[in-house]
């Protein structure tokens, strides 16, 4: 049943608000001050005047700590269900369980996250919005919003992911999960409080970089610290980047990449602006390789992004310039002018040797895709043998699309062939790796 608007007008003084709600002065002052719930209008001589809205929001709060939530996971409920356009003092809305066509899982306050995690995880496998979206209503009510974020919905996203990788989910079903974590990012993003800080952050995803989860997230963090974020999201060109730190007077830059490609775009960006701005990065593949920080002109963020807001705090208001980089050798630079120039070259001989060999045509534009991009992204940060977890990475891909290992042990060879006819003197680099690659999945 559809219930009556509360009145919002602003009507009642403070005393009926205490005789109303029970509540102590102190204590919702300090709601007021702390929290900015409620908020009540002034009158002309400063005394507070509270509407219905104010007194029935008061006696929900208090409600919800009888439950057994702090005021302050009160508060972040209150404001996540509002975000989303879903009134908090409607019975249909706070109780979900009993809106759902199915039996809602029920947690209780000190609920294991990685229980929270997989069910909704086993939700979004089999598209339930409603029950996925129930559960992370409780986990925000039990745990801190950063809490929820990264082990809920950071892991369980990259755990889904993983799982596609290796044939056992469908991409659909990653997507969908996607969805649904980056539209709650959004919502609570769009309900953080205003920024009081005055030094403004741009987080953008470097070139290449499609996945913007960590993106989101950095900026959630650092909006509810009081930070003023400028968002930029994925792929962010460098000539753009290089205007918007202008324009927006920026005092830090973040940039988080996944993948070992969108390092080296990363890596080149922060070269390019090296002088301009304090940058700092991280991401999974940072976490894979940490050889790769030290080709990285920035400060790493760390591996535990529920850390990151005392880190960029720590950055913004330090003075050091970027770390030095070690670049990479001359013999590494001169492969990589090589090889950019000749990736048409290379690619057109594969497709001569592999294309009535059997193997499908999209087979061969996967693994020709992601293995040059990774090469040239190795030339680029100054070790070859970064490749190491990319071969397998690229082996899981191609069987998830249903390519044997055979066709990949051809597509190696194939390619190995056109590094050494097309590249001439300047195939040591590439060749040896490949010798080595093919002598593991032989």
């Amino acid at each position: 049943m559809q219930m009556p608007i509360i009145n919002d007008i602003p009507t009642f003084n403070l005393k009926v608000v205490l005789r109303e709600t029970g509540i102590k002065p102190d204590t919702i002052r300090a709601w007021e001050r702390r929290y900015g719930l409620p908020e009540p209008e002034r009158t002309a001589g400063k005394h507070r005047l509270y509407s219905q809205r104010d007194i029935e929001m008061i006696k929900w709060l208090m409600a919800r700590q009888d439950e057994g939530l702090s005021i302050s996971r009160a508060v972040d409920l209150w404001r996540s269900l509002e975000a989303e356009s879903r009134d908090p003092l409607s019975d249909s809305v706070y109780q979900i369980a009993s809106a759902s066509p199915q039996p809602m899982v029920e947690f209780s306050v000190g609920a294991a996250l990685d229980e929270i995690r997989q069910s909704w995880i086993d939700t979004c496998l089999v598209f339930d919005e409603a029950q996925a979206e129930a559960i992370l209503s409780h986990a925000f009510a039990l745990y801190p919003a950063e809490v929820v974020c990264t082990e809920v919905l950071q892991k369980g996203i990259s755990q889904i992911g993983q799982s596609w990788f290796q044939g056992t989910t469908s991409v659909q079903q990653e997507h969908f999960a996607t969805a649904l974590a980056t539209r709650k990012l959004n919502t609570l993003i769009s309900a953080s409080p205003s920024p009081h800080h005055q030094q403004k952050i741009i987080v953008a995803c470097p070139p290449k970089e499609d996945h913007t989860f960590s993106a989101l997230l950095i900026t959630l963090m650092m909006r509810q610290r009081g930070w003023p974020v400028v968002y930029l999201g994925a792929n962010v060109p460098i000539a753009e980047l290089q205007k918007t730190i202008t324009n927006v007077q920026a005092s830090l830059l973040v940039l988080p990449a996944q993948q070992l490609h969108t390092a080296a775009t990363l890596s080149e960006l922060a070269s390019s602006l090296y002088h301009k701005i304090p940058i700092a990065y991280g991401g999974r593949i940072f976490n894979l390789l940490p050889d790769i920080r030290s080709r990285i002109p920035g400060y790493f963020i760390g591996s535990n992004l529920s850390h990151i807001g005392p880190t960029l705090e720590h950055l913004i208001t330090q003075t050091s310039p970027n770390p030095l980089i070690q670049p990479a050798s001359a013999e590494y630079q001169t492969t990589l002018m090589r090889f950019r120039d000749q990736k048409a070259a290379i690619e057109a001989h594969i497709w001569d040797k592999l294309g009535s060999n059997g193997i499908a045509r999209q087979h061969l534009v996967i693994a020709n895709e992601h293995l040059t991009q990774d090469i040239e992204a190795a030339l680029v940060l100054g070790d070859i043998y970064l490749l190491g977890n990319e071969i397998k990475w690229i082996e899981e891909l191609l069987a998830n699309y249903g390519l044997p290992q055979i066709g990949l042990i051809h597509f190696l060879h194939a390619y190995h062939n056109a590094v050494l006819q097309i590249l001439g003197q300047h195939n040591q680099i590439i060749a040896t790796w490949f010798e080595q690659a093919l002598s593991t999945v032989n």
